[in-house]
């Protein structure tokens, strides 16, 4: 019997070890790292935070509330700031931009107007998340659903910040 217990302690053991290098690693990783971190613009609280590398990318997409079309607007992490990449639209109409800025070029993707060449940065972007339709954040191609994050109505922050981001996105 004691063997038995032996051998369970160990295999336990060499499981902890193995589980606590896996830890140990993906914290070394994300430490330091950029991280996209999604607050409530009043309290500060923290709904959720993902850690992103230099140049990574992300997406918030909606329904506008005006024409009620699509609007897909992607970004990318630099420096601690928050760059535009495109803005992705199918309708010109009230609240949508109709004509490129300079520098910038407006082009179609089969039924899709896309404006690129953004020259401003931001240090934060801030967004109320729909109620009546939803707001969904795009990162690492997973979908993350704003109004089940952070609730109907709810003045929302992105700001990139250095650090650790919770587990799964969400702290």
């Amino acid at each position: 019997m004691k063997v038995w217990y032996g051998l369970v302690f160990n295999l336990l053991l060499a499981a902890l070890i193995i589980s606590g290098a896996v830890v140990f690693k993906i914290l070394a990783e994300e430490r330091g790292a950029s991280v996209l971190v999604v607050r409530d613009s009043r309290s500060g609280k923290i709904y959720g935070s993902w850690a992103l590398p230099e140049g990574g990318e992300f997406s918030i997409e909606f329904i506008h509330s005006v024409n009620q079309t699509p609007v897909r607007d992607t970004f990318k992490i630099e420096k601690k700031r928050i760059w535009p990449v495109a803005a992705r639209f199918s309708s010109l109409g009230a609240g949508m931009q109709t004509a490129p800025e300079e520098g910038q070029t407006l082009s179609r993707e089969g039924d899709v107007l896309v404006i690129t060449g953004f020259t401003q940065s931001y240090r934060e972007l801030n967004y109320i998340v729909g109620t009546v339709s939803d707001h969904i954040l795009w990162i690492r191609d997973e979908p993350v659903s704003l109004r089940g994050l952070c609730g109907k109505n709810a003045p929302v922050s992105f700001r990139v910040e250095r650090g650790f981001a919770g587990k799964g996105g969400v702290l």
